[in-house]
């Protein structure tokens, strides 16, 4: 008999679980979405075996419920599981980015004789919606799980033996433990990148080549402020007092910076930028909790057809590229042509084509 799975919700997310759970012949992947129109695309894309109309008619059916929806919408949904005819075994899940208030609902659940086990993927893309779903976006990714303390071994191992298809890094972990962690790994990073935005954006007033100026570095390290700010509402609202403590431990550490820059000796500064650059140096390459694109730096002269050249041989090898752009200040920068690709491997076969094909110099970041 086949395993039933519900996905709730079929943006990038939920479309690309459904897509990789589809690798094994035993799962039937039934999909339900708010927008009619995105339920009909997941049936015609083949995102989904079937479609449901109404997930509490089927429920009695399911075997796996996977909740891909922003997190106040799946609290929504917990509530009305308690509404519904559901078989004993039933296994719940979500991937919501922040876990307290989700797994504080999930002992509702279990009051209910309903097994909730919190999820996070952590992985992403620049593009959203199921039309972006692809079955390897969490490759290599982290993916968390936080089951209620008490949670018995089998429904954590079964839930774990689905999601290895998605070919992430499992992890179980204490949902509280989970939010202090992606808050200072993924929502406080977000904030400040923000944050940045608008000092440069207050100092364009006084002086308006700012602005230009700010194509080149600047424009990398605030990439992250150009996320949803929807979603990014939420996720603060729903995290506020682990992101406090950071902003908090933020100021601590901006002062010590600015006495450093203020009275500090050569040694002492020269030490500040030194160590940032070692551990930074010693970050893992694979994801983690923000969205990462993979960038090669190609230094190609300023003449007509040498961007279509580079992108000509990449075609020719069928390296598919994520994005692609001038970088026209370029401070610290060794390349006026950056291409983004979605995984190391398409990054390392690129560099191999230009290092074999052209006599161009590259930079990867």
């Amino acid at each position: 008999m086949k395993n039933r799975v519900l996905v709730v919700g079929l943006g990038l997310i939920g479309g690309s679980i459904a897509l990789a759970l589809q690798k094994s012949p035993d799962n039937e992947i039934i999909g339900f979405d708010a927008n009619a129109d995105t339920l009909q695309s997941a049936k015609v894309l083949g995102v989904i075996h079937e479609v449901a109309s109404s997930p509490g008619d089927i429920m009695p059916t399911i075997d796996i419920v996977i909740f891909a929806t922003p997190v106040n919408a799946t609290l929504q949904w917990m509530d009305q599981l308690k509404t519904w005819i559901t078989k004993p075994s039933l296994i719940v899940t979500d991937t919501g980015s922040t876990k307290k208030l989700i797994m504080d609902k999930a002992l509702e659940l279990k009051e209910w004789g309903i097994t909730f086990i919190g999820g996070h993927p952590m992985a992403g893309s620049h593009k959203s919606g199921v039309l972006a779903a692809k079955p390897i976006l969490f490759e290599n990714a982290y993916y968390m799980l936080t089951p209620l303390q008490g949670t018995s071994l089998q429904p954590v191992e079964e839930l774990k033996k689905l999601l290895q298809l998605t070919s992430a890094k499992l992890m179980v972990i204490d949902a509280v433990e989970h939010d202090q962690m992606t808050s200072v790994v993924s929502h406080f990073p977000h904030i400040v990148a923000a944050s940045l935005v608008h000092q440069l954006a207050n100092e364009n007033e006084d002086h308006p080549f700012t602005k230009r100026l700010a194509a080149g570095g600047f424009r990398d390290i605030t990439r992250i402020a150009s996320s949803n700010p929807t979603m990014w509402t939420d996720i603060t609202m729903q995290n506020r007092q682990q992101i406090t403590q950071q902003l908090e431990n933020w100021q601590v550490e901006m002062m010590r910076v600015k006495k450093i820059v203020q009275t500090g000796t050569k040694e002492d500064i020269q030490q500040f930028f030194a160590q940032a650059k070692s551990y930074r140096d010693e970050l893992p390459s694979t994801s983690g909790a923000l969205f990462t694109t993979y960038d090669l730096y190609i230094d190609v002269p300023d003449y007509p057809g040498s961007i279509a050249e580079i992108t000509g041989y990449f075609a020719e090898e069928q390296i598919s590229i994520t994005n692609i752009r001038i970088v026209e200040t370029r401070e610290d920068i060794f390349g006026i042509l950056v291409v983004s690709f979605t995984s190391i491997g398409d990054r390392q076969r690129a560099a191999e084509c230009i290092r074999s094909r052209s006599p161009y110099e590259f930079y990867i970041s």
